[in-house]
């Protein structure tokens, strides 16, 4: 009998464990069939979007009034800004696709500083439409090639999870359809000269993507692990495993994965292979119920930053979802904000752990600033303000704008109704280069970030 109740038990105990993986598989895998359905769409609305691209700068340049040349133009530029978010959600980080997202910036740059001028009293020049000219047959080519991999990926339903195995593992140059075509749009690309896209079209990259201006030694991967210990703050018998990145990356890095020996919890990061600076961190630990602020927890972010060398750091912005604390930081110099210069962080509330890092903004804009003095005055930027607004806090601040220069503006902060607003002035010429409607508090608790 006794052996009877011994063989149910294992019996059942097989089956659990069974069943146990199972549910683990099918968890991993409807992981991956979320990620494969995301770059699914993001191809195929990067097709469409140069596809659209491709008919409106035709239809631009059949126009003659600038009534109808500002709106059309205002279009080419938002469908380019779509177009790099959609180039963005794909797993393209360790293939070479600078030409390509030159290009969008460049139609973008083009488009967005001809349709803001009243082109009825400044036309396009000879010069002008002789751009667009070029811009049109280019984004033609671009996208005959990319309906080319679309056809051939729809054709052999091709996975994009297959791209990424591939270019993280090294192994971009064996065969595979989608790299080749990605490969050949970039060719297509660079097969024009610089001097065909007119002396207006300057490429404004928005932030170095090899982040350059980095500081520091190149690390070996023995320093890497060392620093995944500090940035992780797992000490003792940690597990720690490294990957270095492939040779087709935009820049050096060490991917490294640290096993806590208390808990088993993975602690996963990035970090730069030039001065060993903190790319990304990621701890998926289940976060318990909340035992700290999130004052305090903003202090221990801020004290994480400064203590692994992100200096003159301020909070602009804090948000809290079930019991974890999300901080947005910029760099301050003289008490102006560097707001390309950002780290998010983010704090378990149960014991005040940073569970989350993102540094890669704050990488790709750092560099020694020399802040320029504002033409005018705080005073004079605020008339420039909706009188409606209810200004609470101002400052000055270097911002982004939509041509992906840095400005130097007023930052007002203020209430509209029940609502809460930033909003940017030059501080050289008074125009208002940037609003920004901020989310309302009963709203944070609402998603993840």
């Amino acid at each position: 009998m006794i052996r009877g109740i011994v063989i149910g038990i294992l019996v059942l105990a097989v089956a659990g464990t069974g069943y146990w993986g199972y549910q683990e598989h099918q968890e991993k895998n409807a992981v991956l069939l979320n990620a494969e359905n995301n770059y699914q769409r993001a191809f195929h609305d990067l097709t469409y979007q140069v596809n659209l691209l491709h008919d409106k700068i035709g239809s631009t340049l059949a126009m003659n009034s600038g009534h109808s040349l500002s709106p059309s133009l205002a279009d080419v530029w938002r469908i380019t800004s779509e177009a790099h978010s959609s180039v963005g959600q794909l797993p393209l980080t360790l293939l070479p696709f600078n030409k390509t997202q030159e290009f969008l910036t460049n139609v973008g740059n083009f488009s967005y500083r001809t349709a803001i001028r009243d082109l009825d009293k400044e036309p396009l020049t000879k010069q002008e439409t002789d751009t667009l000219q070029s811009l049109y047959k280019q984004s033609g080519e671009i996208k005959s090639e990319l309906r080319k991999v679309q056809s051939m990926a729809l054709k052999h339903n091709l996975r994009w999870m297959d791209v990424q195995l591939a270019l993280a593992s090294g192994k971009e140059n064996t065969d595979n359809t989608i790299i080749d075509g990605f490969k050949k749009v970039e060719k297509t690309v660079s097969g024009y000269e610089e001097a065909n896209m007119g002396p207006t079209m300057l490429n404004q990259q928005a932030k170095d993507e090899n982040f350059k201006n980095l500081s520091g030694k190149t690390i070996s991967q023995q320093e890497a692990m060392k620093e995944a210990r500090v940035f992780s703050n797992i000490n003792g018998g940690a597990h720690i495993k490294v990957t270095e990145s492939g040779k087709g990356a935009r820049y050096g890095f060490y991917s490294v994965s640290i096993k806590n020996p208390k808990s088993d919890q993975v602690v996963n990061m990035d970090i730069t292979k030039k001065g060993g600076h903190l790319i990304w961190l990621m701890d998926n630990r289940t976060v318990a119920k909340q035992k700290i602020s999130l004052h305090d927890a903003a202090g221990k972010a801020l004290s994480y930053l400064n203590n692994n060398g992100y200096k003159n750091m301020e909070e602009y912005e804090s948000s809290q979802y079930d019991n974890i604390g999300t901080f947005n930081f910029v760099t301050t110099i003289g008490g102006v904000r560097i707001y390309p210069e950002s780290i998010k962080v983010k704090v378990a509330l149960d014991n005040g752990e940073i569970v989350g890092v993102s540094a890669e903004e704050y990488l790709q804009s750092f560099q020694t600033r020399k802040i320029d003095k504002p033409i005018i005055s705080m005073e004079q930027a605020r008339k420039k303000v909706n009188p409606n607004l209810k200004v609470m806090e101002d400052r000055q601040a270097v911002i982004m704008n939509n041509l992906n220069h840095e400005v130097l503006c007023y930052e007002f902060l203020g209430t509209l109704g029940n609502d809460t607003y930033r909003i940017f002035i030059n501080a050289k010429n008074g125009m208002e280069e940037k609003v920004e409607k901020l989310q309302n508090p009963e709203s944070l608790n609402e998603g993840p970030m």
